[in-house]
C-alpha cells in the first residue's frame, strides 16, 4: 500500500476508485465499504484510494471543542487500511484554507485534478466545500464534464457505520472490550512511548512500562485492569494493563501501565502498542501493599487463562 501525505507529490493514478472519509476505527461498517471499493477497482483494472484528513476536520474547525475522542491515531488508521487491502491512502493536511474552497473548486481542483477518478463512491449525505454546501447531487451533475462515474453508499450502510462508531466508543468507555472488538472486527489498540513512572510496580514485584499516549484525542478506555497483548519491535507478548490513578498509593494523575509477562528488559524510550483483549476488573484502593500484591497475582492468573483461550 502506498501512503501519500502531501497533495503536490501525488502520482498519476490508474483508473482510480476513490472515497473520502475519516474512517475512524476502520470497523466492520468501514470494511464493507472497503470491500466495495476494492471490487470496483478490480473490475476496471484500477486502484483503490481512500482519502482521509489529518488533523481531524472538527479539530481545525472547532479548536475550542476538546471533547472529540478518536478510535485511531493516523498511524493506527494507516496500518489498518493496509491490513484490509487498500492500494493507496492519501492523507490530506486539513486546514481552514482547505475548508474554504467552494464546492465546484473542491470537485475540479481537489478531486479531479489530483485523483483523475473513474469512480467516486460517496454517501448521499456527504457534504463538502465552503459552508458544506457541496453534496452528492452536485457531484452527479458534474460527472459528464469530468468523466467519472458515481456510486452512492446506501443510507443503511452509512447508518451502520455511524451507529457502530458510537457503540464502539460507548463500549470502550464502559470497559466492554469484547463488544468493542466484535464491532471493530479487530482488537482495539493504543500506542505510546515508554516513560519513567513512580516505580510502584517494580517495588511490588510487578514492573510495568508506563506508556505516554501523546495524541490528546485518542480514546483511552475505562479505568481498570485488562488482559492485553503488547507489541515491541514486531514481537508479541502477553500482558496485564492498568489504566487508572493508583489509588492505593494516592495517585493524582491517570497512568497507563503494562506489566509484560515473562519479560525483563529496559524499554524506556521505546514505542509499544497495546492490543486490548478483555476487561478483568475495576480499579480499587487496597488497605495495604500486601493486599494489592495478592490481587495482582489473581489478575495474572486470569490474564494467563484469558490469553490462552
Amino acid at each position: 500500500m502506498r501512503v501519500f501525505r502531501e497533495l503536490n507529490h501525488l502520482p498519476s493514478f490508474k483508473n482510480s476508485v476513490i472515497t473520502i472519509g475519516t474512517f475512524d476505527g476502520v470497523h466492520k461498517g468501514h470494511q464493507k465499504l472497503i470491500t466495495r471499493i476494492k471490487l470496483l477497482s478490480k473490475q476496471i483494472n484500477g486502484e483503490s484510494i481512500i482519502i482521509t484528513f489529518h488533523p481531524h476536520p472538527r479539530i481545525v474547525i472547532n479548536p475550542e471543542d476538546k471533547s472529540l475522542r478518536l478510535l485511531n491515531t493516523i498511524d493506527e488508521k494507516i496500518a489498518l487500511l493496509e491490513k484490509y487491502g487498500i492500494d493507496n491512502v492519501v492523507i490530506v493536511p486539513f486546514s481552514r484554507d482547505f475548508s474554504e474552497q467552494n464546492a465546484e473548486d473542491y470537485i475540479r481542483n481537489f478531486l479531479v485534478n489530483n485523483f483523475q477518478p473513474k469512480y467516486i463512491v460517496i454517501g448521499y449525505d456527504h457534504k463538502f466545500g465552503k459552508d458544506r454546501i457541496g453534496h452528492y447531487n452536485l457531484l452527479e451533475s458534474m460527472k459528464l464534464t469530468f468523466g467519472y462515474e458515481m456510486e452512492e453508499i446506501s443510507e443503511e450502510m452509512l447508518d451502520d457505520i455511524e451507529i457502530s462508531s458510537t457503540k464502539i466508543r460507548e463500549a470502550l468507555n464502559k470497559g466492554e472490550v469484547k463488544l468493542a472488538n466484535e464491532l471493530l472486527g479487530h482488537n482495539y489498540t493504543l500506542s505510546g512511548t515508554v516513560v519513567r513512572g513512580l516505580q510502584n510496580g517494580r517495588k511490588l514485584g510487578f514492573p510495568t512500562a508506563n506508556i505516554d499516549v501523546t495524541d490528546e484525542f485518542k480514546l483511552i478506555p475505562k479505568t481498570g485492569i485488562y488482559a492485553v497483548y503488547a507489541y515491541r519491535h514486531g514481537n508479541k507478548y502477553k500482558g496485564m494493563l492498568s489504566i487508572g490513578y493508583n489509588p492505593t498509593f494516592n495517585g493524582k494523575q491517570q497512568t497507563i501501565e503494562v506489566n509484560i509477562l515473562d519479560f525483563d528488559k529496559d524499554v524506556y524510550g521505546e514505542n509499544i502498542t497495546i492490543e486490548f483483549v478483555e476487561y478483568i476488573r475495576d480499579e480499587k484502593k487496597f488497605d495495604s501493599a500486601e493486599a494489592l500484591i495478592a490481587e495482582i497475582k489473581n489478575d495474572e492468573k486470569k490474564t494467563r487463562s484469558i490469553l490462552l483461550a
